[in-house]
């Protein structure tokens, strides 16, 4: 399997987030990608190429333009502003409040785009931010080109991004980007399935009215985790869209057993579906050890969710999404693509 991959993730570094209180080093970190690419390494999964690079307007057909328009413009406008350090927002508009108009500032700006704290700037993030979104497409190349499967090893991640916000350490949805890129080149019908710990909000906002791309989410209960305001197993899509979004909401503490059980419904409608292709939303935060989500997969399980996606006979490709516990993040997102690879 081809792995694509861009050392320029790396700009994006030394940033801090707003979680629980405190303004902290952000969990979302260059050594993630770097970890996995050495266990890419070590494990001789396949080649590891650079990306193509390709224009914006394949985000500009997900993301609203004044979005994808805003983010190049971040850093300069904070260092305009007179500083420097992360670009934290921390302002948002409510209920209650004006959210139609936007505003002038860059402490606005970055509330008006943003759902949390948790999408910072620094200097070097929309350079990581445009090489995620080339990793992505171009890796989806690959499989449009015939290769059973590919790896998109993205970073920053992107299944919290909606069609006109940023959050969760995502600013572009490369999972959305790829889906709808399938649908220009031909693809009658894409699935993304979303296996990470927390909902892809993002995700499930931009196609919720959509039949053409199903949406398949297994993560942690809403009324409990991150990002709490969707993710309820009642979403079921809107208009066009409705019976192809599916979320699989789950209590802390879920092991394999409890998992599996909502893998294996997910993947029963998906096969029902009937995709041309695959997108997975690739999160590993369902670790025993993650250090920011509650439930109790073991290293040993991750092959297996590759190998139920194998057994679905589909061209795949793997998007990279979350997974905290640095250690073993290697172990656990390699694991996915040697079980699908059957190794």
């Amino acid at each position: 399997m081809k792995t694509i991959y861009s050392p320029l993730h790396l700009g994006h570094s030394g940033h801090m987030e707003l979680i629980s209180g405190a303004i902290v080093p952000a969990f979302e970190k260059p050594s993630r990608a770097e970890i996995i690419k050495a266990r890419l390494e070590k494990q001789q999964i396949g080649p590891i190429l650079p990306p193509d690079e390709h224009d914006i307007a394949a985000a500009r057909r997900v993301h609203r333009e004044d979005y994808v328009d805003f983010l190049p413009t971040v850093w300069k406008l904070w260092e305009d502003s007179g500083r420097s350090g992360s670009a934290i927002p921390f302002t948002w508009p409510t209920r209650g409040l004006r959210g139609d108009v936007r505003p002038k500032t860059i402490d606005a700006l970055l509330g008006y785009y943003s759902f949390d704290g948790g999408a910072p700037f620094v200097a070097g993030t929309w350079q990581a931010i445009k090489s995620s979104y080339d990793v992505a497409l171009t890796a989806a190349g690959l499989v449009k080109a015939g290769e059973r499967a590919a790896f998109a090893l993205c970073r920053p991640p992107g299944h919290h991004a909606g069609s006109a916000f940023m959050g969760g350490y995502c600013f572009i949805n490369n999972a959305a980007v790829v889906a709808l890129w399938f649908r220009d080149q031909g693809a009658a019908r894409v699935s993304i399935l979303d296996v990470d710990y927390h909902h892809g909000n993002g995700t499930q906002e931009i196609f919720y009215e959509r039949g053409d791309v199903q949406v398949l989410n297994l993560h942690a209960d809403p009324m409990v985790e991150y990002p709490f305001f969707l993710g309820h197993a009642d979403e079921r899509g809107g208009g066009e869209g409705e019976g192809y979004n599916r979320n699989y909401p789950m209590p802390f503490g879920t092991d394999w057993s409890g998992w599996n059980s909502s893998l294996e419904d997910a993947c029963g409608h998906l096969a029902r579906y009937a995709p041309d292709v695959v997108v997975v939303s690739l999160g590993v935060d369902t670790f025993e050890k993650d250090p920011i989500s509650q439930f109790k997969l073991r290293s040993e399980d991750f092959p297996k969710i590759g190998r139920r996606i194998a057994a679905l006979g589909l061209p795949t490709l793997f998007v990279m999404e979350g997974g905290y516990a640095v250690e073993e993040i290697g172990v656990n997102a390699v694991g996915v693509l040697e079980g699908f690879l059957g190794a």
